[in-house]
C-alpha cells in the first residue's frame, strides 16, 4: 500500500500538461489544451487536457482521468508502477509498508533473476553481432532478407554450438548456477558433468515485457532439426499466457492505429516488422488467454487474428476468439491464400497489398460460424450440432445488439427458432474447447472478403448521449459541487437515480469522498474505479457547468423518470421473450396473464 500522503504529493507536484506534452503536441484553447488522441486514431483534436482540474478526456474515444491514468494507459503501467514513476521525476521516494522479510528475499531473488536473463540476451546478441561463432545466425539472417537493424532493434541473439556457452559466462559473471537453473537457462549435467546451456546452435528471440525487460527466449534451429522452436520454460520472471513477443515494439503503433495483429510466430511479426507494419505481436508458442486478451485491450480496441492458413492454424484462431470473447473483444480474421503466410505474402505484394486483406478481415464469429454451417452439412444432426456450437460463442459476446443480430442469423440459416437457440445458450451449455474434431476447422471453406470495418472503432462505437445519459452527467456534476443534491441523492439511493453501473460507481465514488473529507476534483479519478468509470468522469469534471446552478431538483426528478422508464422498458423486453415461449407451449392462461402486464407496463409508459 502507498500512503494517500504520498500519493496527494505527487498528484500536486506533476503538471498533467507537462507530463501529456512529452508525448505529444498540445494547444492551448480556453481553460484547456487541445491535441489529437494517443489513444485513438483522428485528424481533428478532441483531446482536452485541463491544467486547473489536471485531468484529461477525449470526446472522440471517450478515454479520460488524471495524470496517474494517462502514464498507466500509454505506458501500460498499473497503478503503483505509475506513482512511481511520475514520484521519480518529481523527487518524491515511494515508500510502502514495510515489507516482510520474506517479501524482501524474494523481491532480491527476483531482482537477481532478472539481471541473469539480460546478462544473458547481451551475451547472446553480441554472439550474433561480433563474434565468430555468430557466423551462422548471420548468414541464415541474411538469407531470409533480414539485416543488421532488425537484429539490434529487436535484440536477436545465437546461443552456439558449446556444451557450457552460457553457463561458463555466467559463472565469469560471478552468478551462482542454481540461479541459472531456475531459470532453465542452464540444466545440470548427468554423470559428473558440468551444467550445459538449454539454447544451442539455434538464433534466439528475446521475450520482453511490455516495459522492455527481457523474461525469456524462443529458439530456433537453422536447419530442419526437431524440435523447431523451443522456449524458456516458465519460471518466476516468465509465464507464457501473460507474455506476447515483440508487444514492447508494438504497444505505441497499436496505441495509434487503433489495431492491433496477433501473429504466431517470431518471424511472422520480424516479416511485417520489416514491411513497416509496427503494430503487430505474437504468441509465445501458446494459445491466446484471457490474460492475453485483458493486455491487448490496454492498447488497441480492435484485435485482427492472423494465423497459419491451415487446419491447425483455423483450430488455433477459433480457440484464440473463444479467449477473447470472454474479455469482451470481439476479434476478427485476416485471410491470405493457402499456404501463404505474413512473410511471404509481404515479399511477394507488398505492404499495400496486405493492408488490403486487413480492411477485408471479418468478425472471427462470422468466419466460425460459415465453416461449423458447411462442414456440419444439410442433415438435422449436423446442423443442430453447428447450431448448438455457434450459440455456445454468441452467448459470450459482450453486446445486446451484437448477440441479437447474430442469434437471427443463425436462425435463419439453421431453421431453427431463434428463442430456442437463446435457450440453448442461456443455459450455460459448456463451449467446447477448441472446434470440434468432426471436421477439418472449416479449412477450405471459401472466406469471402466483406466490407471493410471501420478503422477508428472506438470512434464509430460512439453514439450521441441521449437526454437521459446528459441529466445524468448533469447530476453526478451538481453532487460534486452542491452539498445539497449529494444528500438529496444519499437519500433517495444510487440505484433510484442512476441507470447503469457506470454512473452508480462514479456516484458512490463521490458520496464515499464527501463522507470522509476527501477532495471532491481530480482526486475522485482513481481506483477502485475502472477506466471507462474513469473516462465517464472526466468527461463529467473537463465541461464548463455555470449553467446547472439552478438545476437541482429538476435534475433529481428527471434522472428518477429516467431510470423508472428504463426499468419499465426492461421489463418490457423480458414480456415479450416470455409471451413467446408460453405461445410456443400452448399455455394460454399464463399467456393471458403476460399480455395483460404488458398492457399494463405500455399504459404507465405513456404516462
Amino acid at each position: 500500500m502507498i500512503p494517500e500522503e504520498t500519493i496527494q504529493q505527487i498528484r500536486d507536484r506533476s503538471d498533467i500538461v507537462e507530463v501529456v506534452s512529452s508525448y505529444l503536441p498540445l494547444k492551448r484553447s480556453g481553460a484547456n489544451h487541445l491535441g489529437l488522441c494517443p489513444f485513438h486514431s483522428e485528424k481533428t483534436p478532441s483531446f482536452n487536457v485541463n491544467a486547473v482540474r489536471q485531468i484529461f478526456h477525449c470526446f472522440g474515444c471517450g478515454v479520460g482521468g488524471n495524470v496517474f491514468s494517462f502514464l498507466m494507459r500509454m505506458e501500460g503501467l498499473s497503478f503503483p508502477e505509475a506513482v512511481r514513476r511520475l514520484g521519480e521525476k518529481a523527487g518524491i521516494s515511494v515508500e510502502t509498508e514495510a515489507p516482510t522479510p520474506e517479501e524482501l528475499r524474494r523481491r532480491e531473488e527476483t531482482e537477481r533473476l532478472a539481471r541473469i536473463v539480460e546478462v544473458a540476451c547481451d551475451f547472446y546478441h553480441r554472439i550474433l553481432i561480433e563474434s565468430p561463432e555468430g557466423a551462422p545466425g548471420r548468414r541464415y539472417l541474411k538469407a531470409r532478407g533480414y539485416d543488421g537493424e532488425i537484429a539490434r532493434t529487436f535484440r536477436l541473439g545465437y546461443a552456439p554450438e558449446r556444451w557450457d556457452g552460457l553457463a561458463a559466462h555466467l559463472e565469469q559473471k560471478g552468478f551462482d548456477p542454481r540461479w541459472g537453473r531456475e531459470l532453465g537457462l542452464i540444466r545440470p549435467g548427468k554423470e559428473g558433468r558440468g551444467d550445459y546451456d538449454l539454447f544451442r546452435r539455434r538464433l534466439l528471440f528475446p521475450i520482453l515485457d511490455s516495459q522492455g525487460r527481457v523474461a525469456a527466449f524462443g529458439g530456433r534451429v537453422l536447419d530442419d532439426a526437431l524440435p523447431k522452436y523451443i522456449n524458456s520454460p516458465e519460471s518466476r520472471l516468465y509465464h507464457k499466457g501473460r507474455l506476447l513477443y515483440g508487444l514492447y515494439q508494438a504497444k505505441d503503433a497499436m496505441r495509434h492505429s487503433g489495431e492491433a495483429i496477433v501473429v504466431e510466430g517470431y518471424f511472422d511479426h520480424l516479416a511485417l516488422a520489416r514491411a513497416g507494419i509496427h503494430n503487430v505481436v505474437a504468441t509465445c508458442g501458446t494459445a491466446l488467454t484471457a490474460d492475453h486478451a485483458r493486455l491487448l485491450k490496454r492498447y488497441a480496441p480492435r484485435l485482427l487474428l492472423l494465423f497459419d492458413q491451415d487446419e491447425a492454424g483455423r483450430k488455433a484462431a477459433f480457440r484464440g476468439m473463444e479467449a477473447l470473447l470472454t474479455e469482451g473483444v470481439h476479434p476478427a480474421l485476416i485471410d491470405l491464400e493457402p499456404g501463404e503466410d505474413p512473410d511471404s505474402f509481404v515479399q511477394k505484394r507488398g505492404a499495400d497489398a496486405f493492408g488490403q486483406r486487413l480492411a477485408a478481415a471479418r468478425p472471427a464469429l462470422e468466419v466460425f460460424m460459415q465453416a461449423e454451417l458447411a462442414a456440419r452439412g444439410e442433415g438435422i444432426e449436423g446442423r443442430a450440432r453447428a447450431a448448438r456450437e455457434v450459440a455456445a460463442r454468441i452467448a459470450l459476446l459482450p453486446g445486446d445488439i451484437e448477440r441479437d443480430l447474430y442469434f437471427k442469423e443463425l436462425a435463419s440459416l439453421t431453421g431453427v427458432d431463434e428463442a430456442v437457440l437463446r435457450r440453448s445458450a442461456s443455459r450455460g451449455e459448456p463451449v467446447p474447447r477448441g472446434v470440434s474434431q468432426a471436421h477439418p476447422a472449416g479449412v477450405g471453406i471459401p472466406i469471402t472478403p466483406g466490407p471493410a470495418p471501420g478503422r477508428t472503432p472506438q470512434r464509430a462505437a460512439r453514439k450521441t448521449p441521449g437526454a437521459a445519459h446528459k441529466a445524468q452527467q448533469w447530476l453526478l456534476r451538481l453532487m460534486i459541487e452542491d452539498e445539497g443534491v449529494r444528500r438529496k441523492v444519499d437519500e433517495e439511493g444510487v440505484h433510484t437515480l442512476f441507470l447503469d453501473e457506470d454512473h452508480r460507481a462514479v456516484a458512490g465514488q463521490v458520496l464515499d469522498f464527501a463522507g470522509k473529507g476527501l477532495p471532491l476534483d481530480q482526486g475522485l479519478i482513481r481506483e477502485p474505479l475502472t477506466p471507462e468509470q474513469q473516462g465517464l468522469l472526466a468527461a463529467v469534471l473537463i465541461q464548463d457547468t455555470g449553467h446547472l446552478a439552478e438545476m437541482g431538483a429538476p435534475l433529481v426528478e428527471d434522472c428518477r423518470r429516467a431510470v423508472e422508464k428504463e426499468r419499465l422498458r426492461s421489463r418490457l423486453r423480458e414480456l415479450d421473450a416470455l409471451i413467446r415461449s408460453a405461445e410456443e407451449a400452448g399455455d394460454l392462461s399464463r399467456l393471458a396473464a403476460l399480455q395483460g402486464e404488458r398492457m399494463q407496463l405500455n399504459r404507465q409508459l405513456k404516462n
